[in-house]
């Protein structure tokens, strides 16, 4: 038997088995559409104009261009966004194969993946960390930006650049067509650095909680609300006028003001009524972004603005990592189709060889500027010259952020084209330059560090180590159910000093309150969910345990657990538990430790139960009971 699937307007109806629609491998059946569309655009696709492409074609084919480069960027080890941006110049108009060319497509695509895009970068923005950090966070967040922002400033007058009416740049010896903002543009956008492309490298070779690392992460927070202020002004500049500008600031402190009230007042009462109900917490995090999206239009404000200042708003819950974690998969997707629609309007580089020579000096220029400003700052506030120059190797890229702006100056009409293609290369350049400068970057840094000592830059005597990061939770427990609970009393009655050790990873919204009450750190977040656990920080646990069984757990299994645990927390001795011993031997074959068989403990204290009542005196065993349980109190009842 088959589904019919028919398509709207003019499109051919497409068969699919239906084994594999109602199967759970429903992604079989998309990929099979996928397939059609590609194999058979003219029937499947097409749209009413001769040689168009509906939005529907435009994303398919962006989807199958996007995995196919992705695919070669991992066998290669090369950022996959460097790979989305080369699917879109493959598929594009500009010098492409031309398979999608309407602007209009190209535009939604871009929209959506940008308000996405932002929303997740306010979500990530934990503005209660803020509070914590210490001064070399604080000033190196704070001046990095003015200090790349201003070196841009004369690094691009020298070039040539000026603020004005458009025309056209010579710029060594190579025609430029510049627009009205351009220096503006190039010297704020290049003094922002890559979140995504940070965070991924330093997770991978585990350096996200040295100090280094942490110094690395305050800096891009600090980057992030820089951002805010840019996004703010950004729509004022068609009409710069001082009052404009005011009166922009205004709207975007009035849509601040509204979102941070209706989240403390409205959206957190909400939130912990569905908190039972993970699913819902995507649709409702979705449409609070959109809803301030919604109000930013209001007032006349960026919509990228909107979303970004309603994931701020939501940022400190204590659900705001497993909102991540579901977003994050939407998000992927509309980033992807946001790339490879930026990758679209690359222009050609064989009509101006030129810019790929400008894009190159800004690159050399971009890593300079971070090693001019993060270093000295960090170096004279007494961090030593290892971790002041590993955060500003950390640094040495362009941000997916600048891509952002300049794409909304460029449709604002700021800017023009070729500076849109200068940053994007520039992007491309120090994207795979830094990949291999922090994979490289404690053999680079001795390398630096014998530099800057002839220089005069002395180590100090007592230079700040990694080791002075605050120290991580030794034991994560992965849900929390009756034999959880059990498991913290067991601690307070034994006087064990465990509470300061241990995380927990739950959604239940009562453990959520409880668990703090007996001195535990919870985080809130569904663990079948891998990003939660990644966004949960348990990469360095010493123990990891489940003591939920496979009967009770929902969208996961210990088997699962135990292959993510693998690859999240490599050196954790694993605890799980099983129903039954046939399970047990599978999961120790897994690769756990110790696998706990909760009816087997059970029979062993019920045997000694029965064989306390046949020797008789019940009502002394009873009493025994009765005195333990009036005294303990679980964090489940």
């Amino acid at each position: 038997m088959v589904t019919r699937l028919r398509l709207p307007g003019k499109m051919s109806a497409v068969l699919i088995p239906n084994r594999l629609v109602r199967c759970k491998r429903r992604p079989v059946a998309l990929f099979l559409l996928a397939v059609a569309v590609v194999l058979r655009p003219e029937a499947a696709w097409a749209s009413g104009d001769a040689g168009g492409h509906s939005l529907i074609s435009a994303i398919g084919i962006s989807i199958m261009a996007a995995t196919a480069l992705a695919f070669i960027a991992y066998l290669t080890k090369q950022p996959l966004l460097l790979a989305y941006l080369a699917a879109g110049a493959a598929i594009g108009p500009q010098f492409g194969f031309g398979w999608v060319s309407s602007q209009a497509d190209i535009k939604i695509i871009t929209e959506i993946g940008l308000i996405l895009l932002l929303f997740m970068i306010g979500l990530e923005m934990n503005l209660n960390k803020l509070k914590e950090s210490g001064k070399s966070m604080i000033a190196t967040g704070i001046f990095q930006f003015i200090l790349c922002a201003a070196m841009g400033f004369g690094f691009f007058i020298l070039l040539g650049f000026t603020i004005g009416e458009p025309f056209e740049y010579k710029i060594f010896g190579v025609k430029v067509l510049g627009g009205q903002y351009d220096l503006l543009y190039l010297a704020v956008c290049l003094a922002l650095s890559s979140t995504t492309i940070v965070v991924k490298l330093l997770y991978e070779k585990f350096e996200l909680g040295t100090l280094a690392g942490r110094l690395t992460l305050g800096v891009l927070v600090f980057q992030d609300i820089w951002a805010i202020v840019l996004l703010s002004i950004q729509t004022s500049l068609s009409n710069p006028q001082i009052l404009s500008i005011l009166i922009q600031f205004g709207e975007a402190a009035l849509l601040i003001v509204i979102s941070m009230t209706l989240s403390k007042y409205v959206l957190g009462h909400l939130f912990r009524k569905i908190a039972r109900l993970p699913e819902l917490m995507l649709v409702a995090s979705l449409g609070w972004c959109f809803l301030i999206c919604a109000l930013a239009g209001y007032f006349n404000l960026s919509l990228e603005m909107g979303a970004l200042i309603a994931g701020v708003a939501i940022s400190t819950f204590p659900y705001n990592l497993d909102i991540i974690s579901k977003i994050v998969n939407i998000r992927d997707f509309f980033i992807t189709l946001f790339f490879v629609a930026l990758g679209m309007e690359i222009p050609n580089p064989m009509n101006n060889l030129g810019i790929f020579l400008v894009a190159g000096a800004t690159a050399l220029f971009l890593v300079a500027s971070r090693f001019l400003s993060v270093y000295p700052i960090l170096y004279f506030l007494k961090n030593g010259n290892r971790v002041s120059l590993l955060t500003s190797i950390n640094l040495s890229q362009a941000s997916e952020f600048a891509l952002v702006i300049t794409a909304i100056g460029l449709k604002s009409q700021h800017i023009v084209s070729d500076i849109q293609a200068i940053i994007i290369f520039v992007f491309v350049i120090t994207s795979i330059s830094s990949t291999y400068m922090i994979k490289y970057s404690h053999q680079l840094q001795g390398f630096l560090s014998k530099i800057v000592e002839r220089v005069g830059f002395k180590d100090l005597k007592s230079a700040p180590a990694d080791e002075m990061a605050a120290p991580s939770k030794d034991i994560a427990l992965l849900g929390f159910f009756r034999v959880a609970s059990a498991f913290i009393r067991e601690i307070e009655d034994t006087a064990v000093d465990l509470k300061d050790k241990i995380v927990v990873v739950d959604f239940n919204p009562q453990v959520l309150h409880r668990l703090p009450l007996h001195g535990i750190k919870v985080i809130y977040g569904d663990i079948s969910n891998p990003e939660t656990l990644h966004h949960a920080g348990i990469s360095e646990a010493k123990i990891v345990i489940s003591t939920i069984s496979d009967e009770i757990l929902v969208g996961t299994s210990n088997l699962r657990l135990i292959d993510q645990m693998k690859k999240i927390a490599p050196k954790a001795r694993i605890i799980v538990t099983a129903e039954s011993p046939s399970r047990a031997l599978t999961l120790y074959n897994a690769g756990a430790d110790y696998v706990c068989l909760p009816n087997e403990l059970t029979a062993q204290h019920l045997l000694t139960v029965v064989e306390r009542l046949l020797r008789g005196k019940p009502a002394v065993l009873k009493a025994e009971e009765l005195e333990r349980l009036m005294e303990r109190n679980e964090v489940i009842g």
